[in-house]
């Protein structure tokens, strides 16, 4: 079954979708609202379940060419004794391969290289989506991959869910020298995280109550062991990123519409309007503690072209292959969003004794 697709937003969900259905034969046109793609540095994990679901994509190759493997991670205290493993040793030996880091400029050329492989996938930058029903009577399918404001499940599934912030700030940024230790370093309501990204470079992450200053952000972690504050020091700060924490709540109660409404156009009759599917922050925008955002839009998307090519063709067809969709993404996604928010909590609460004893029972 092919049919035409339009693609709300060109991030990591968004790429990875077009390219799925465009291997599947269907036509496809990428809208993204900025006039250039986010090309900041931060590292993404990609768990092995992603990076298969990359390689059915045909861009696990890709991939693999500037990512590098996540070992030996520990959780600290910021006297820098270790209280924990993380558990990426059993990550590897169940999947018989190793949890990747992979910086976002690479992971997007490898997506936008898979893409401008087929050489008849427009990505239309500058396009900001207004009328959503009036988009969706041009095409077979409309992805809602615009992010956790997203336009279009506004459009369809109304305003009931949307950003909620969980009261601290992160940063992150980038080291230009190799961190001699990696892992997350927990303290009272703030904790630190350093992961290699590329030979030479140290991809580090931060969470504090609030800090509006690179300097009131090194005050929180001045007296942390080494190399946190070397880190900090050594990093320019007109390259850290700040961002408040936040995630979509409440969840979804689905992450398609399949109705066939009326696109609200002008004059004349009125089109029916294409079913939706929304993935990645659209769907389930989570805070980062899991490091599994990346990997969730990326198996939205494998998930969605696997369920479009399984289907019989034709409109019911599609709704059916959506519904599919839903079934396989929804509650596994939405578990590991609150997984996180969760761990969240755990991990920047005050009272880190009932914490790290807690954390010390953790299998090695």
């Amino acid at each position: 079954m092919a049919g035409t697709a339009t693609v709300v937003g060109a991030g990591i969900g968004g790429l990875a979708t077009a390219i799925g259905l465009r291997r599947a034969g269907w036509s496809v046109t990428v809208l993204e609202r900025r006039t250039e793609l986010e090309r900041y540095g931060a590292a993404f994990g990609i768990h092995p379940t992603a990076q298969s679901a990359l390689d059915r994509l045909g861009v696990g190759d890709a991939l693999r060419e500037h990512a590098v493997p996540y070992r030996d991670a520990h959780i600290r205290t910021p006297d820098g004794t270790s209280i924990a493993r993380l558990p990426l040793e059993r990550i590897e030996r169940k999947a018989g391969r190793p949890e990747l880091l992979i910086s976002r400029p690479y992971l997007l050329d490898a997506l936008l290289a898979g893409l401008d492989a087929f050489g008849d996938v427009p990505i239309k930058l500058g396009e900001r989506v207004a009328d959503v029903d009036a988009l969706t009577a041009g095409a077979d399918l409309v992805i809602g991959a615009d992010g956790i404001r997203s336009a279009v499940r506004t459009a369809r599934l109304g305003d009931r869910s949307g950003p909620r912030e969980v009261g601290t700030v992160a940063w992150i940024g980038i080291a230009d020298f190799e961190s001699p230790v990696h892992g997350e370093t927990w303290g009272s309501g703030r904790f630190f995280g350093m992961t290699p990204v590329e030979p030479g470079r140290t991809n580090w992450y931060a969470t504090v109550p609030e800090a509006t200053t690179a300097e009131e952000l090194r005050g929180f972690f001045a007296d942390w062991h080494d190399p946190i504050p070397r880190i900090l020091g050594a990093t320019d700060p007109a390259t850290w990123i700040r961002y408040d924490m936040r995630h979509l709540y409440p969840a979804l109660p689905t992450f398609v519409s399949v109705d066939a409404r009326p696109a609200s156009s002008g004059a004349g009759p009125a089109s029916p309007a294409a079913p939706v599917a929304l993935v990645g922050d659209a769907a389930h925008a989570m805070t980062p503690n899991l490091g599994q955002g990346a990997c969730t839009a990326i198996l939205d998307a494998d998930a969605l072209t696997r369920a479009i090519v399984a289907a019989p063709p034709g409109p019911a067809g599609i709704a059916g292959a959506l519904r599919a969709y839903d079934r396989e993404r929804r509650r596994g996604a939405q578990r590991t969003a609150f997984a996180s928010r969760t761990l969240h909590r755990f991990m920047s609460t005050e009272r880190t004794r009932l914490r790290d004893g807690a954390v010390r029972l953790l299998p090695g």
